[in-house]
């Protein structure tokens, strides 16, 4: 474990739920800063983060203090079936690299996946996964429904639960 992830693990995760309108324009600059550190500085991939589905869904901020800094270290967004898919989903989901190791990343899905099922208790839930993570995401019980395809230089795959 890394300097930086003891610190994190020592501090709790303050979880934040929000819709787009709820929250403030730090959160939101946390927010996009952390994406596009996270998707496109470490994973260098470039594409277009601002779909438009952003003002439309429910933002799960996980904050902690890192070196004394209130820190956005865990982030995902739940949507609505019919947003982006039929079923409802979740996505842009990260950790930072300060907060991997310690099951901040687990913790996320776990909470996300929750307020899913209380906001939409009938809707199944697909998601567009890293084809690395496939593992992760089917012990919360997703399975994959689609052959592996590239999606902004990473491979993917489309997983159902």
């Amino acid at each position: 474990m890394s300097e930086d992830t003891a610190a994190v693990s020592a501090s709790p995760i303050d979880w934040q739920w929000a819709s787009f309108n709820q929250l403030t324009n730090h959160d939101v600059y946390a927010m996009m800063a952390a994406r596009l550190h996270v998707f496109v500085l470490e994973q260098q991939c470039l594409w277009n983060d601002f779909d438009g589905l952003d003002t439309d869904a429910h933002h799960l901020l996980g904050w902690a203090v890192v070196d004394g800094q209130r820190q956005l270290v865990a982030y995902l967004r739940v949507l609505a079936p019919g947003a982006k898919y039929v079923e409802a989903s979740i996505g842009r989901v990260l950790t930072t690299s300060v907060a991997r190791g310690g099951g901040a990343g687990r913790a996320l899905v776990e909470k996300g996946l929750a307020q899913l099922t209380r906001l939409y208790p009938q809707a199944r839930i697909k998601i567009g996964a890293q084809q690395y993570l496939e593992r992760f995401y089917a012990s919360f019980g997703f399975t994959t429904i689609s052959a592996p395809y590239e999606e902004d230089g990473i491979m993917h795959i489309d997983m159902l639960r």
